[in-house]
C-alpha cells in the first residue's frame, strides 16, 4: 500500500508513493493526490487527502490487523468527504481500493 511498484501493479496506473511523512503523494494517474502524516511500518498509514474547495481536512487512516492463517484485517476511517460524494468514496474504497488490492495479493 504504500510502494509504488506494487501501486501501479495492483491499479494499472503511474503511483507517486513515499513513506516519508511530509512527502506528497498521488495514485489513479492523480485522481486521489494528498500528503502523507504517519506511517507504522504494517501497522497504520494515515494521510491527508485533498480536495478542491474542501474547507476542513479529509483524513484517511487505514490500520493493519493480524489475523488468522497468515491473513490482515484492515480497518479504514476516513474523515471529512463531502456530503455529495459519500455515496461514491463508500463504494470507491470497496470496488477501486480494497476489492482489486486483495484479489492482487490472493495469489501471493
Amino acid at each position: 500500500m504504500t510502494n509504488p511498484l506494487t501501486i501501479e501493479l495492483w491499479t494499472g496506473e503511474e503511483a507517486v508513493m513515499s513513506t516519508e511523512p511530509g512527502s506528497e503523494f498521488s495514485m489513479w494517474d492523480g485522481s486521489i493526490v494528498g500528503r502523507n502524516i504517519e506511517f507504522e511500518e504494517d501497522k497504520k498509514i494515515v494521510q491527508q487527502w485533498y480536495f478542491d474547495g474542501q474547507p476542513e481536512m479529509s483524513i484517511v487512516t487505514i490500520k493493519l490487523h493480524p489475523a488468522k492463517n497468515n491473513e490482515t484485517s484492515v480497518e479504514l476511517k476516513h474523515t471529512n468527504i463531502p456530503d455529495a460524494d459519500y455515496n461514491s468514496f463508500a463504494d470507491g474504497w470497496d470496488t477501486s481500493y480494497f476489492g482489486p488490492l486483495a484479489e492482487f495479493f490472493e495469489g501471493f
